[in-house]
C-alpha cells in the first residue's frame, strides 16, 4: 500500500466503548455516538473510501489498547485494496507489530514517540514506512495523553525531527479546531508541510468541501474527515470528486 500517491478524503472511525464516536475537541465525553464501528466503516467503505483511519479512544486516553475486537473487524472488512491506518494505546513496538501482522499499513503513533522518539525507528527497521507520527497541536504547541498534557514542542520542527527518525508520514491534527464544525486552519498546515518532504495528512475542523480543497492547496497529501462526514455535511463520494 503506497503513500497517498494522490490526494486522498479519509473517513475516521473513532471507536470509545465499542461504539464509533467523534468528539469535540478530544473532550472524553464529549462526542456523540454513531453505533457499530464496523457498520460506520462499511458505509464508508461502500461509499468507495481508499483509506479508513481508525483511533481506539479508549487506548489513547488510557495507554492501552481498548477495542482490538472492533478493530479486527473493520481490517477484516476493508479487505486488502483498501489502506487502514491505527492509533490509539500504541506505545511498543510490540503493539505496533501485532497491529501491522493483522494487516494494517500504518501505525499511529502519538504520545509514544513524544516520549521514546527512537521506537520510530525501531519500528520503522522492520517494517519501513509503516509509522505515521500524530502531531496534536493546540495553541501551537504539540500536546499529548488523549491531548491533556503540553510538550513544549513546535509542530513544524517535531515533524522535521521524527522524519530524520524513519516517520513515513505525518499526522497533523489541529485540536484547536477537531470536531467544532467552524474551519480550519491552513497556515498550520502549510507550515509543516514546508517543513517536511514525508505526506502530511491534515486533520481537524473540516466542515465543507472548501476546506478539503483548501487543504489540498496547502499541500496536505490527505485529510482525514469525522463529525463533517457523520453529520451530513457532504458525502465521502462528493468530497472525493471535488
Amino acid at each position: 500500500m503506497s503513500q497517498f500517491p494522490t490526494f486522498e478524503v479519509v473517513p475516521a472511525v473513532d471507536v470509545q466503548d465499542g461504539e464509533a464516536v467523534q468528539l469535540v475537541q478530544g473532550e472524553r465525553d464529549s462526542g456523540k455516538r454513531y453505533g457499530d464501528p464496523v457498520e460506520a466503516a462499511q458505509r464508508w467503505l461502500d461509499e468507495g473510501a481508499e483509506t479508513l483511519h481508525l483511533v481506539d479512544l479508549d487506548g489513547a486516553f488510557d495507554g492501552e489498547r481498548v477495542n482490538a475486537d472492533a478493530i479486527a473487524g473493520i481490517v477484516d472488512a476493508a479487505g486488502e485494496d483498501v489502506g487502514v491506518q491505527v492509533g490509539g494505546g500504541i506505545r511498543t513496538a510490540a503493539d505496533a507489530e501485532t497491529l501491522l501482522e493483522l494487516g494494517v499499513d500504518r501505525v499511529i503513533l502519538g504520545t509514544a514517540a513524544v516520549e521514546n522518539p527512537d521506537i520510530v525507528a525501531e519500528i520503522d527497521e522492520r517494517n519501513p514506512g509503516s509509522v505515521m507520527v500524530s502531531l496534536d497541536a493546540k495553541d501551537g504547541e504539540v500536546v499529548v495523553s488523549g491531548w491533556t498534557e503540553g510538550t513544549g514542542l513546535d509542530p513544524a520542527e517535531a515533524a522535521a525531527r521524527y522524519e530524520e527518525l524513519g516517520a513515513g508520514s505525518i499526522l497533523f491534527t489541529n485540536v484547536d479546531v477537531e470536531g467544532k464544525l467552524e474551519g480550519i486552519d491552513r497556515e498550520a498546515v502549510e507550515r509543516v508541510v514546508d517543513t517536511v518532504n514525508i505526506p502530511v495528512v491534515a486533520s481537524g475542523g473540516v466542515t465543507d468541501l472548501g476546506d478539503v480543497d483548501a487543504l489540498r492547496e496547502a499541500g496536505a497529501a490527505a485529510v482525514v474527515v469525522g463529525t463533517a462526514l457523520y453529520e451530513g455535511r457532504f458525502s465521502l463520494r462528493d468530497a472525493m470528486q471535488a
